[in-house]
């Protein structure tokens, strides 16, 4: 393909995703999506790689490709919508509900790519991304959403759709989709993700400092169809209904317009140009990431890390090796899965991975598939970040901190490894709500690390984190909170010749009886420097200035005030004398 050609069309893949987002933060009714940004775009091909994706949350970018293969092997349709949440099916944890819609043009062939079919498989699992570590194992949930969609029936575990098979334009045989000639042909998929401010379980805002399964964190939503009965199931399982059914409904609406660009763009360059197209960016985005890996010594660098679990640190392990153009990211001798909520699926830990090497190569190349494949994640089944499920959803390990915790630190170990300090390390996740109706969650800003020729920004979202703050307007607004104190945590940044970012102190005070969660890390070790550099002051959480531990539960009175003070970032090179 012609490279201005190839420019062109990419432009035009990337503005698809972000007018998507701009759709789902403008329909959505929630703070968390309206004014915090904590939702997701991409566009995937029809064999379920990730080809364009708008600059929104990475933890949700990376995970995003193994919740669209979660639904490949359905009946697709024009107009019809996928949703689920299920952390061991595609998802990372429950309030990030991922909605999933399929994109056809009228006549041609569509379905896998050629350079998936090169690969092998529909799917393209036969990459050097495919061969590292296994995939999460996924299972079926008997004790999530019942599947109540009109004309569907179980079959050997499975849910096939009995409707007309004509109107799906597919037929299914020996496991595969096989497109009619004079179908519509499946182009793409349109996906978003977004996290719901609550998903129902028995602490408001679904962010329990103390779960321990899945059943302890809300509504597992396996993959089903979304329609407007669907919404309305979900919705009254969970708090403030309304909002639910909001928010599905503007996730809808990012799905539809991205379903519109695209169709135009196929009418535009012809559905074969733009399949093309796809392989051109995949092929681009792996091609640059080789050459910026290529660029890197050959060897094994090693980093060891911890989690702050309730009971005690968890260990986190790492050998990178370089070799050629191919990094490998090992981490045989992390901890096992855990009985807290620390545990990550490996779709999270490949998220994180992925973005370390992103920071480590050229953030201007795609982020798509492509960029993917020289890199390989390597988690045991049954560690903390290749956590197993159980058949039954109410035994699988909870997920809830590693999709927000645990996944910093993975962006944090590689990135040691390879000689960066190490910005706050956490998302600082603070819930507060009731029974009545209140549901406010929201991450929190901290120093980012500093690096060889620059200070450390301050008051940033680092890592895996991407969102806004609530502004302080929209909190007092919408919530019985005031804010009594919002600032820069002056000197907390490390010393260096370069000094880490320093983080801010957040101070809100209950105007009514509310129930608190905070899952919070870098309380007990500070966040690293290199070169020489200090490390950044490690955080604080404090109810009316008595100190509470990383992952903290409880009640707030009218009056009582919750402080949180987050980390700095560390120093790079020696702090002169």
């Amino acid at each position: 393909m012609d490279p201005i050609e190839l420019q062109v069309l990419t432009g035009a893949l990337h503005a698809i995703c972000e007018e998507m987002g701009a759709v789902l933060i403008g329909s959505a009714h929630s703070a968390n999506i309206k004014e915090r940004r904590d939702a997701s775009t991409a566009l995937f091909s029809p064999d379920g790689e990730m080809v364009m994706q708008a600059e929104h949350i990475p933890v949700h970018l990376g995970a995003m490709p193994a919740a669209v293969r979660a639904v490949l092997d359905k009946r697709h349709a024009p107009g019809r919508s996928w949703v689920l949440n299920d952390p061991y099916r595609g998802g990372t944890h429950l309030p990030d509900i991922t909605v999933i819609t399929p994109v056809f043009a009228a006549g041609g062939r569509g379905g896998p790519t050629a350079a998936a079919r090169d690969r092998g498989g529909p799917h393209g699992q036969s990459g050097p991304c495919a061969q590292a570590g296994t995939l999460a194992q996924t299972v079926p949930h008997a004790q999530t959403v019942p599947h109540a969609q009109t004309g569907t029936r179980e079959q050997t575990g499975t849910r096939e759709q009995t409707g007309p098979r004509e109107q799906t334009g597919t037929r299914e045989q020996t496991g595969t989709r096989e497109q009619a000639d004079d179908a519509p042909a499946l182009i793409g998929f349109a996906a978003s993700r977004a996290h719901h401010a609550d998903v129902g379980g028995p602490t408001p805002g679904s962010m329990p400092a103390d779960s321990r399964t899945l059943a302890d964190e809300g509504v597992v939503i396996e993959p089903q169809v979304l329609d407007e009965a669907a919404i309305e199931r979900l919705s009254a399982l969970m708090r403030r209904p309304d909002q639910r059914r909001a928010d599905l409904r503007a996730q809808l609406a990012a799905g539809r317009i991205g379903v519109m660009r695209l169709g135009q763009l196929a009418q535009r360059v012809g559905t074969g140009t733009l399949l093309a197209a796809y392989e051109e960016v995949l092929d681009y985005a792996e091609r640059r990431t080789r050459a910026c890996l290529a660029a890197l010594p050959d060897g094994d660098l090693h980093a060891i890390d911890v989690l702050e679990a309730r009971e005690g640190d968890l260990r986190m392990q790492l050998r990178a090796t370089v070799h050629g153009d191919e990094l490998t990211l090992d981490f045989t001798g992390t901890a096992a899965q855990h009985e807290g909520n620390l545990n990550c699926p490996l779709a999270v830990t490949r998220s994180a991975a992925y973005f370390a090497v992103r920071v480590l190569t050229d953030p201007d190349i795609p982020a798509n598939a492509g960029a993917h494949r020289p890199v390989h994640v390597i988690a045991p089944e049954g560690s903390l970040l290749n956590a197993m499920p159980a058949g039954d959803p109410g035994a699988s390990p909870a997920v809830v901190g590693g999709n927000v915790e645990t996944s910093s630190r993975v962006a944090d170990i590689v990135l040691h490894a390879f000689g960066r300090a190490l910005g706050q390390g956490t998302m600082n996740n603070l819930t507060l709500g009731d029974e009545a109706g209140v549901v406010y969650y929201e991450t929190i800003a901290g120093g980012q690390g500093a690096c060889a020729d620059a200070d450390g920004p301050d008051a940033v979202h680092v890592a895996m984190s991407n969102t806004l703050n609530t502004p302080v307007e929209a909190l007092e607004l919408e919530f019985p909170l005031r804010v009594t104190e919002y600032a820069l945590r002056r000197g907390s940044g490390g010393r260096g010749r370069h000094r880490g970012g320093d983080g801010v102190v957040r101070e809100l005070e209950a105007l009514a009886p509310l129930r608190f969660s905070l899952i919070t890390e870098r309380r007990r070790h500070r966040p690293r420097g290199a070169a020489g550099g200090e490390p950044g002051a490690p955080g604080r959480n404090l109810i009316d200035g008595r100190e509470l531990g990383p992952k903290s539960s409880g009640e707030l009175s009218p009056g009582q005030r919750l402080r949180i003070e987050t980390p700095g970032g560390g120093g790079y090179g020696a702090p002169a004398p």
